[in-house]
């Protein structure tokens, strides 16, 4: 899914192209706006993609669940949460 969106997005993050006949100075600043945003997307979405596939080689090293700091387990409730975390609450602050 992750990896899907990424793929849908990639011509928004391409640079704009500067043609002062089709495009009005408002509309390329529009359009420069629009390719930061999906760039910053992007961005979070690689994080993401990261932080699950680090969750996916925890699950199957059996290291899931235990923090990776003091080694404590990290809770159901927070783990339910965000399955991605890697930190039990009293490290993660």
């Amino acid at each position: 899914m992750l990896e899907a969106a990424s793929a849908q997005t990639r011509r928004d993050r391409e640079p704009v192209e500067l043609d002062q006949q089709s495009v009005g100075r408002l509309s390329r600043m529009d359009a420069m706006q629009q390719q930061a945003m999906a760039s910053a997307q992007e961005n979070r979405r690689r994080g993401r993609l990261q932080a699950v596939t680090a969750a996916i080689r925890r699950i199957e090293s059996d290291d899931f669940g235990w923090c990776d700091q003091c080694g404590d387990f990290i809770g159901l409730q927070r783990l339910d949460l965000d399955p991605t975390v890697m930190r039990c609450r009293a490290c993660a602050k």
